[in-house]
């Protein structure tokens, strides 16, 4: 694969992006969203969903790419119509938080998450460089990430669950340790009554080893992605952190935590 120029990290409004991220901004602000939309945000690399009811995608996986191609959304014929964003709560269009519209968070562990995104920087070349592992996880406690901080992204939206009726918050190591558990309480939350063959098909397909299979999910169609350096689907399990961190890395991982993670209720786990 030919090497191509790697973008790099800037200061957008408080928040790290690059500049393909921010080309359409004025649109992404001006994106209004329709009483049946469903806006699904993660943290990068914080883990995907596939559950898909009667042709209805939920949360995750549509034909479009990040809230930033909003002509494509515009155009999208289903109901209904599904948008997933990396941006932070600050960011979101007002129209997407308000109380007709339904929200569903996805957010993982800091420890889990950071490796997942480490080892997708290193094989996406539209990603800055991430240098090594060391560098890498510096740049992550500080912030100095595409798309902000994993702190203030999964606190910004925790924050707005806590307010509105219409956010679904969900952790993927919940997801890992019961998919079944949590296909009810999203179905619950949407308002969805799926026969119990839909949700055994479900759990079926939103296996790692089925998504990393499917083109849908596995990005192995893109160009930008070197999947022999590093799977776009790694391994999918909590706890994979501790393959990386080294004992001093850790515990330097555990107070810096300590000093940003101010909420009290809002719990991670990193085993399960």
């Amino acid at each position: 694969m030919e090497a191509r120029p790697r973008p790099e990290l800037f200061d957008f409004h408080g928040v790290g992006m690059i500049k393909e991220f921010t080309e359409n901004w004025d649109n992404i602000q001006n994106f209004k969203a329709r009483a049946d939309n469903i806006l699904i945000a993660t943290y990068p690399k914080a883990g995907k969903v596939n559950l898909t009811f009667r042709d209805r995608i939920v949360p995750w996986q549509t034909n479009h790419s990040y809230l930033a191609g909003t002509d494509l959304a515009d155009k999208l014929p289903t109901t209904p119509r599904l948008i997933k964003t990396h941006l932070p709560v600050q960011f979101v269009p007002k129209t997407c938080c308000c109380l007709v519209l339904q929200v569903v968070y996805v957010a993982c562990n800091a420890k889990d998450n950071a490796v997942s995104y480490f080892h997708f920087e290193r094989m996406n070349c539209a990603m800055p460089e991430p240098g090594d592992w060391s560098t890498f996880l510096l740049n992550f406690m500080e912030g100095k990430m595409v798309f902000g901080s994993w702190y203030d992204h999964v606190n910004g939206w925790w924050e707005k669950e806590q307010i509105y009726s219409n956010f679904h918050y969900m952790f993927y190591e919940d997801l890992i340790e019961d998919c079944g558990r949590e296909i009810d309480r999203l179905c619950s939350f949407l308002g969805l009554s799926p026969s119990a063959e839909e949700k055994e098909r479900v759990k079926a397909s939103v296996t790692f080893d089925n998504m990393k299979q499917n083109k849908m999910t596995n990005y192995s169609t893109f160009d930008t992605m070197n999947q022999t350096i590093s799977p776009f689907m790694r391994k999918g399990k909590v706890g994979e952190w501790k393959n990386h961190f080294t004992v001093a890395q850790n515990e330097q991982f555990d107070e810096d935590y300590k000093q940003k993670m101010k909420n009290p209720d809002l719990k991670f786990r990193y085993e399960i």
